[in-house]
Parts: C-alpha cells; sequence; structure tokens
C-alpha cells in the first residue's frame, strides 16, 4: 500500500510540474499577415500640394514601412500623409513585418492640378505700371495671389481682359501684350496666352502675330484652329497651329462683352443683335436682331442662350441654340440688366434662376419659369469699401452663390478691394468676403462653367 501511494504521488508532482513550467514559459503571439491600408478621407482624387492621410491597420507590434510608386517614403509611422505636385496616378504601399514576416497593402490616387476646380479673378492691372494675374481661389476657400506668375515666372499681358478654358487649356487674352496705349514697354508673356489648365504652366504665347488687333478684349475657344477674337473693329479667328488671323466678315460692331459659346458656336453681342460665329468660316453665320440694345449673352444650362436687352421694358429672352429662334421673353419690372460700362454680362444664370445688378450694387433674382424678379441685397450694407463696383456679378454654377467685386474707388483707394461671395439660398448672408486681391477685375470665372 506505501508503493502504491508514493507511485499516485509522484505522477501528481510530474502534473504540478508540467503546468507550472507551462505558466512561465514565454510563448511569443502568432503575427497576423492581415494588413489593411485606410484611405481616411475617403478620397481617391487630390489637387496639387493638398493633403490626403492614410492609415495602417496591422498586428500589435508591427513595424511599418510607407512607399509612393516604389520609392521609400521614408516614414515608420502608422499614419501617412500624402502630398504630391506630379501628376496622374500614384500608388501608395504600406509594409508591415512582424516575427520575420511581412505583408503588404496598396492603394491608388490620382493626383490632379491645382488650378483645375475653383474660381478665377483675372486682373487688368494697371495701363501704366504693372500686369495683367489671376487670382485663384479654391473650392475650400483658400487664396492664391498672383497664381501665373507663381508658376511660370512670368506675367500676363498688360491689361488682361478675358479667359476661357477648353480642351484643358486657358486662353488669356490682354489688351495691349507688351505694349501699353502710349507706347511704352512691358516684360510680359503677351498679348494671348495658352496655359495647361490644371497647373497655369505656359504652353503658347502670342503677340507679334496679333499686331493687327486694335485694343482685344474677349477670347472664345471653338478648337486650337478656331480661336475667337474681340477687338474695336470686330471678330477675328486666329488659328493658333498656323498662326494666322482672320477677319470675320460681317463682325463690325461686336461689343466689348463676354462671348457665350455652345453647340460649336460662338454668340457675341453686337448694340442691338446677337452675333452667331461657327468654325473654319470667316464671315458670319447668322445676325440675330433682338429689336433693343443686348446687355448679356449668356449659355443656358440646356444649351440654349439667354440674352439680355436694355429699353423700356428691359428683357431676359431665351434663344434656340439651333435656329435662334426665341423661345420666351419676360420683361424685367425691377432692377437693371444693364452692364455698365463692364465687358461682363449683365446678366448670370444658374439653372433658372438669373441675378443682375446694373453694374452696381444693389443685386436682383429673377426666376424666368415664373417670371418673378425680387430685390435680394445692397452689398454696400455688408460690405465695406463697396465704393465701385468692378464688372458684374457672377454666379457660381455649382452652389449657386453669387459673387462681387468691388473697389473703394479710384487712384490709390483701387487697392482697397473685395471679392464678396452671397449666399441667397435663405435671408441674404455673406459668405466670404476675400478683401485686397484685385486690382482692377475684369471678370470671375469659374472652372465648372467651361466643362
Amino acid at each position: 500500500m506505501l508503493k502504491k501511494r508514493s507511485g499516485l504521488a509522484l505522477g501528481a508532482f510530474i502534473a504540478v510540474a508540467a503546468v507550472s513550467c507551462s505558466k512561465n514559459d514565454d510563448v511569443a503571439p502568432v503575427w497576423s499577415p492581415d494588413v489593411q491600408l485606410i484611405n481616411v478621407l475617403s478620397q481617391n482624387n487630390v489637387a496639387q500640394e493638398d493633403t490626403l492621410f492614410f492609415k495602417v491597420k496591422a498586428a500589435t507590434g508591427s513595424t511599418f514601412s510607407w512607399f509612393v510608386d516604389g520609392k521609400d517614403a521614408a516614414v515608420a509611422d502608422s499614419v501617412f500623409k500624402f502630398v504630391s505636385n506630379e501628376l496622374g496616378e500614384h500608388t501608395i504601399r504600406v509594409a508591415a513585418s512582424g516575427n520575420g514576416q511581412s505583408a503588404s497593402s496598396d492603394a491608388k490616387v490620382t493626383v490632379y492640378g491645382k488650378y483645375k476646380f475653383g474660381t478665377f479673378v483675372l486682373n487688368e492691372g494697371n495701363m501704366t505700371s504693372e500686369n495683367g494675374s489671376l487670382v485663384f481661389i479654391s473650392p475650400s476657400g483658400v487664396v492664391t495671389e498672383n497664381a501665373y506668375f507663381k508658376a511660370n515666372g512670368t506675367d500676363l499681358g498688360n491689361v488682361a481682359q478675358d479667359l476661357y478654358i477648353h480642351n484643358n487649356k486657358m486662353y488669356v487674352i490682354s489688351q495691349n501684350g507688351k505694349t501699353n496705349a502710349v507706347g511704352s514697354s512691358f516684360t510680359n508673356d503677351g498679348m494671348l496666352v495658352v496655359a495647361n489648365a490644371e497647373t497655369l504652366k505656359k504652353e503658347a504665347a502670342y503677340n507679334d502675330e496679333l499686331a493687327a488687333l486694335r485694343w482685344p478684349t474677349h477670347v472664345a475657344v471653338l478648337n486650337e484652329e478656331n480661336v475667337i477674337l474681340r477687338d474695336n473693329n470686330g471678330l477675328y479667328n486666329f488659328n493658333t497651329l498656323t498662326k494666322t488671323l482672320t477677319f470675320i466678315k460681317g463682325s463690325r460692331s461686336a461689343a466689348k462683352m463676354t462671348m457665350a459659346v455652345s453647340n460649336n458656336k460662338v454668340f457675341a453681342a453686337a448694340g442691338s443683335k446677337v452675333y452667331v460665329v461657327e468654325p473654319n468660316k470667316d464671315t458670319l453665320t447668322y445676325a440675330l436682331d433682338m429689336k433693343a440694345s443686348v446687355s448679356g449673352v449668356v449659355k443656358a444650362n440646356d444649351g440654349n442662350i439667354w440674352v439680355s436687352t436694355t429699353g423700356s421694358p428691359s428683357k431676359i429672352s431665351k434663344i434656340n441654340y439651333r435656329d435662334y429662334s426665341l423661345i420666351k421673353a419676360n420683361e424685367i419690372s425691377a432692377g437693371s440688366v444693364s452692364a455698365g460700362f463692364g465687358a461682363t454680362p449683365g446678366i448670370t444664370a444658374k439653372g433658372d434662376t438669373l441675378y443682375f445688378s446694373g453694374a452696381g450694387t444693389k443685386i436682383y433674382r429673377h426666376v424666368f419659369s415664373v417670371g418673378t424678379t425680387e430685390f435680394m441685397v445692397d452689398a454696400k450694407t455688408m460690405v465695406e469699401n463697396a465704393g465701385v463696383v468692378y464688372n458684374n456679378i457672377a454666379v457660381h454654377p455649382l452652389t449657386g452663390e453669387v459673387y462681387l467685386n468691388t473697389i473703394k474707388g479710384y487712384g490709390p483707394a483701387y487697392l482697397f478691394n473685395s471679392i464678396s461671395v452671397f449666399n441667397f439660398s435663405g435671408k441674404p448672408v455673406l459668405s466670404n468676403n476675400y478683401k485686397d486681391y484685385t486690382k482692377f477685375p475684369a471678370g470671375i470665372f469659374f472652372t465648372y462653367s467651361f466643362n
């Protein structure tokens, strides 16, 4: 009996010892090869210089390495900030390692030009002392001054007047180019500048080729062979490939006003008429008689054309872009659709809603389908130093906000100015006011309008 109990005791000792050893030994955790790359902002597209954030989800104790297009980004953290100036598609990769094993995960992002989406304000500059320039406002409200100069180290022409974006190219026309009205020479890129619309990098410039023009003011583009320019004599077709300039017969009296493009045609104000220009033609296609002074020609979102006319009564008309027939005309009972002294249209439109201010600070809204007109706001009650409205208001094609450029006055007072943004979705609100960026603003241009 004694021997039997000793055997049982020995077995119990071995079992306890085995359990004890199991509890005291360090057993390494099993490293998981599951690695997840998380795009924090859920954005696959980003502008140059903007930031995307990525983080990695992996086993505890992992170490990390980040790569961009196969190149080590020299980042070992679990969070990675991606910023790039290089356009196009990029591959972000994170490698996680542990216990002698490794695994990785990829994500693809596309970088587009800083200036692809947003709002431009084109500055004339000063005829006697400075060239034109561009102010850019990003969708998030970040302002870039002298955007063209920052991209190129050179200036736009003297007294920049108008711009147009077509096929990812921006065309900027200036009144004087390299020589102003009194013969002074300026160092700049010339009368017509063509730049990449996303980066503003200059692609071409023309000055001597346009020597026949007399104070050109506006540009509209059908293609590289049909760049329509307006000057004091009328309309011209400039072929940027052959560098030939051709006057369009019958186009004399074309107004100093922004032209509209629809259905591969250019529509231009001319006194009481609207001229129609088609590609590869050296004569007008049509001259629509509006029977009153035309103060604005604007493309509607359905491709038809809005035309405002002043007189008794003033009207806003909708014109069929195919056959130039009148679809409908509404009389305007309040406010003014005059373009004033400006070179931009007296009306601006988003959908069925049009805005106008008669080149003044009192803004009105007209809903075309129901024919109602209402006073919205006098900018002077909200904007400091709103002494002079310099060119006309413009409505953002996506947000519906209305932009207004004002200066305190002429002489040195022009340095006190505002780019004011009004929201009229409810009670009128000044949603943004960008101060002291303009230098005689020639117009407000939304990149989305050229899509």
